[in-house]
């Protein structure tokens, strides 16, 4: 990061607790602007509710939390500056797929123009122009998924946080979607990337944060976290983000709040 240059993403001893249940327990890092950050854990890790309170949709029990220079706690001057693709994609069946976009750019305040040059490449690029006038309660996973995605960049937010982007999709869709986030990148979006597929983190990410049990309990370059395993042996990032889950205890039993809210 540049001298002066502020963070994208800065948070601070955040700690989100339900009950006596802690999803998220002292979360400090830095994301830098323009980079692709992946985001990974074991279910029940605290990754969705770190991403909700980032996205103002939560609040944090106690810490702090800065996202594109502007406090959490002030969420009418983080939001025009975000996107969020929640695992479950906001969007209505009755709709069609180009009425939901038209939608979402006029919740944005996206001028006419602009909307309609913007829903008509991005339909093209993720090969969705055929099906635009059809409702969203036909389309299938992968679809939606896509429609999701577009209506989470559309209005070209500084931050943008996405929730498993490839979840559903099909190899040529999946694909698309990764050169989507690198080009999103290339023009300085800062990507938050949450997702369990390792490859896409593996080929993407400038950083890479791991939390476990809402710690995170390693962070930096692909290359310099696959290259931490203990037995020298570790060549693949799967190999190194198991080796440093398992040192924190078993990956996959989760906590009851973390996983409802997943």
């Amino acid at each position: 990061m540049s001298p002066g240059e502020t963070p994208a993403i800065e948070t601070e001893a955040l700690t989100k607790r339900y009950g006596e249940t802690t999803a998220v327990s002292g979360l400090t890092m830095d994301v830098e602007s323009g980079t692709v950050y992946g985001f990974l854990g074991p279910n029940g890790a605290g990754k969705t509710t770190t991403m909700r309170i980032l996205t103002t949709l939560t609040r944090p029990t106690s810490g702090t939390a800065r996202v594109a220079g502007h406090s959490i706690d002030d969420r009418e001057a983080v939001t025009p500056h975000i996107g969020y693709l929640p695992e479950e994609p906001p969007i209505y069946d009755e709709l069609t797929g180009r009425e939901q976009l038209e939608y979402a750019a006029g919740l944005r305040d996206l001028p006419d123009a602009d909307a309609t040059e913007r829903i008509e490449s991005l339909l093209e690029r993720f090969d969705l122009l055929e099906d635009a006038n059809r409702r969203i309660e036909g389309y299938s996973k992968g679809m939606r998924q896509k429609v999701g995605v577009i209506q989470a960049v559309l209005h070209e937010p500084s931050v943008a946080f996405l929730d498993e982007p490839t979840s559903g999709l099909d190899p040529r869709a999946a694909r698309t979607m990764r050169e989507t986030i690198a080009d999103l990148a290339d023009r300085e979006m800062t990507i938050f990337l949450s997702t369990h597929i390792l490859p896409v983190v593996d080929e993407l990410a400038d950083e890479i944060g791991v939390l476990h049990d809402g710690e995170l309990v390693a962070q930096g370059e692909p290359e310099a976290l696959k290259s931490r395993a203990e037995t020298g042996e570790a060549r693949s990032l799967e190999e190194a983000f198991l080796e440093v889950t398992q040192e924190h205890g078993e990956g996959e039993t989760g906590r009851s709040a973390e996983a409802s809210a997943e």
